[in-house]
């Protein structure tokens, strides 16, 4: 909703300001400009991009446009949910949550985090690191498997962002090459009257104009929205791994629990009282 909002309060702007200053909307429709500079940007990202990359930005721009919140509740469940694993890891063994990570569609413990049974990518990550737990218990082996767990999520979640932050760099210049074409038409007409000369030079202006605003008000934005998106999710991950790192060291549920709670950002970090109500709820 804000992501639209935002784009909405950017062709306002631009439309009200040109506006003001006595502008004609009939001068900036110029479909032959759009068919070059948004062509022309397709092109590019096809050339520049892999199946598996395009794949990523086709899925990754409608999370753009509508981005999934990762909230103060997405912690508050996580951290819960893993002191109950890690509680009942205690009093009955490591191997009583052998069942709840093999089927955790059926798990009591991931029935009461809701939040996050429906994010199959934590839950896959919780699930596979407290399997090689149950396997080999080295805490120093599984903090490496979960880093290379985090990298690889982390470099897949990015991957829309830096392509199509490719892509937002490319339409500037792509709105000169449009520009261009229109002053090389304009050169041929160079014996018409001043008024037809104006509005051809106008037309070419406008490719310039589509490419600055299609980079700054539009892709740009979009780009920089999925690198955030993808740094939330990295950090909510880290937060998980905080906990079963802590955990593994030989940390007391409430202490492996404490070291996911202060990796959480401030702005966003539950307290004593709110964690200690979610577990109880």
């Amino acid at each position: 909703m804000i992501v639209m909002v935002g784009l909405l309060v950017v062709i306002a702007s631009v439309c009200l300001g040109y506006l003001m200053e006595g502008g004609v909307f009939a001068v900036l429709v110029q479909p032959a400009e759009w068919v070059i500079i948004i062509g022309a940007a397709l092109g590019a990202m096809l050339v520049g991009s892999t199946r598996n990359a395009l794949t990523l930005i086709v899925k990754g721009l409608p999370k753009a446009l509508f981005p999934a919140h990762i909230g103060r509740d997405h912690y508050l469940e996580a951290l819960a949910c893993l002191a109950r694993l890690l509680g009942k890891i205690r009093r009955e063994g490591l191997m009583s949550i052998e069942g709840d990570i093999e089927h955790p569609e059926t798990s009591p413990i991931f029935a009461k985090a809701t939040l996050l049974s429906k994010d199959k990518a934590a839950l896959a990550f919780i699930c596979d690191t407290m399997r090689v737990y149950l396997v080999s218990g080295d805490a120093q082996e599984l903090e490496q498997l979960m880093d290379l767990d985090l990298a690889a999520i982390h470099l897949q979640a990015s991957s829309p962002a830096h392509n199509l932050g490719k892509v937002a760099e490319s339409l500037p210049g792509l709105g000169i090459v449009a520009a261009v074409l229109g002053v090389v038409l304009t050169m041929g007409k160079i014996s018409q009257p001043p008024e037809v000369l104006g509005h051809s030079i106008g037309a070419a202006l406008v490719g310039t104009f589509l490419g600055v605003l299609l980079c700054y008000g539009f892709v740009g934005p979009l780009a920089g929205n999925l690198e955030n998106q993808a740094m939330e999710r990295q950090t909510y991950f880290s937060v998980i791994r905080a906990v079963i790192a802590g955990a593994a060291r030989g940390a007391t549920p409430l202490i492996a629990v404490e070291y996911g709670r202060r990796a959480i950002p401030e702005a966003l970090r539950p307290n004593f009282a709110d964690l200690e109500g979610q577990l109880k709820g």
